[in-house]
């Protein structure tokens, strides 16, 4: 358990952040072990969306069928969410099935899924070629349909509050992987099953919003993450989806947020921080012993520097850990010494768990966190939290002992 600390100057104690139910992995020194790199094991296939569009015309050619027959694939599959055969009624009977199996391989297997929010939220788990279990949540708003996909099998940064760093890093995924979720979503929701369309809702039926919070740390598997983007975003050879609508999530890579930056995708970027103070942060987010509040705090605000992009501020409210008003302060300070205007702060209660320390700051508690950032001039808005019942909500993805054995007989 935690030890407590002394209250502080306010009254309130301090609890300070340590693992429940697991051993949380250690270098040799005794610091939290970080895995950037993935371990090695066999690739999924290749397929269309780790491609780029030319590469899709050479593979095409490959299979012995004109090039400009991978167009009319990278449609069905992207547009109207198909990989299979028979529905592909404009390409020759003689070499579809070739086709489409060479650069169409199957990707995932859906094992199981649960739904809650009267059939709005729905949790996927998904099995990979190699055995490896992934999840997905599919979420219906007014105006909106956001899916949290999974970026990496597992998370490589060791975050005690976290249930997907539990077990570690398995491997990466494919950038097909990441787009196969979504290109999964858009099945699901084509056939009626993601609940009911309000009758004011003019919101289209697919995936309109993508945020990179699910399993892993987006930023750990950058060049697959900017493959599946691109995929996303290409209006021409992908989904043609916004790049506003797409969010993408770091605990605090900081040489990665400054590549992101470079990339001239304007993607919503998120940092997760939690906490303002290195103090707590090195104990919460590992990565804060590589780069500090204020790195990541400056990489944040050079993102908006060069996209014009309003940054998120990702911040897990947690009782008596991080709920603190001088937190709330200090976090505040920090954000305006970089100016006005860049950033929103999105604090999130934490999901409960009973008797345990991880559990969301009382009501009052957070009212008074978000009043004090607004009074700043921060703009806050307390978010909303999807999928508690079924486990889907931020920090609650990891593969069950129950999940693998269902995937066992899938």
């Amino acid at each position: 358990m935690a030890r407590a600390l002394p209250p502080t100057s306010s009254g309130a104690p301090q609890v300070r952040p340590a693992t429940e139910g697991w051993q949380q992995k250690k270098d040799a020194e005794g610091r939290p072990l970080l895995q950037f790199a993935s371990p090695k094991r066999g690739k999924p296939p290749v397929h269309l969306a780790d491609l780029t569009p030319e590469q899709r015309v050479e593979k095409a050619k490959e299979l012995g069928l004109p090039g400009f027959r991978a167009g009319q694939l990278e449609r069905h599959y992207l547009t109207r969410w198909t990989s299979d055969p028979a529905e592909m009624t404009d390409l020759p009977a003689s070499g579809r099935e070739e086709l489409v199996a060479g650069l169409l391989p199957p990707l995932l297997t859906e094992v199981r899924r649960l739904d809650t929010d009267r059939g709005d939220t729905i949790k996927f788990l998904w099995k990979l070629h190699d055995g490896a279990l992934v999840e997905s949540v599919l979420m219906r708003y007014p105006g909106r349909i956001t899916l949290c996909v999974s970026s990496q099998a597992g998370c490589g940064m060791n975050c005690p509050f976290c249930a997907t760093g539990q077990a570690g890093l398995t491997r990466n995924m494919s950038a097909a992987e990441i787009v196969d979720q979504v290109v999964r979503a858009n099945q699901v929701i084509a056939r009626g099953e993601l609940g009911g369309k309000r009758s004011t809702d003019q919101s289209l039926e697919r995936v309109s919003n993508i945020v990179f919070m699910g399993m892993g740390e987006p930023l750990a598997n950058y060049a697959r993450v900017m493959q599946a983007v691109r995929v996303m975003t290409d209006k021409k050879h992908g989904m043609g989806m916004s790049a506003r609508g797409i969010t993408v999530s770091t605990v605090g890579l900081v040489p990665a947020i400054t590549k992101l930056a470079a990339e001239d995708i304007p993607v919503t970027f998120a940092l997760s921080l939690h906490a303002p103070d290195d103090e707590l942060r090195d104990e919460l987010i590992p990565v804060n012993s590589r780069w500090k509040v204020d790195e990541a705090l400056d990489a944040a605000r050079g993102y908006f520097e060069r996209t014009g992009r309003r940054v998120s501020i990702e911040y897990a409210l947690i009782k008596d850990m991080n709920d603190h008003p001088w937190r709330a302060d200090l976090l505040a300070q920090k954000l305006n010494e970089r100016g006005r205007g860049w950033v929103h702060v999105n604090p999130i209660p934490l999901n409960p768990t009973p008797g345990s320390i991880w559990t969301a700051s009382e009501p009052g508690v957070q009212n008074e966190f978000v009043r004090r950032l607004n009074a700043a001039g921060i703009p806050t808005t307390l978010r909303d939290t999807r999928g508690k019942e079924i486990d889907g909500a931020c920090g609650q993805l990891v593969a069950t002992q129950d999940d693998q054995a269902a995937a066992s007989v899938s």
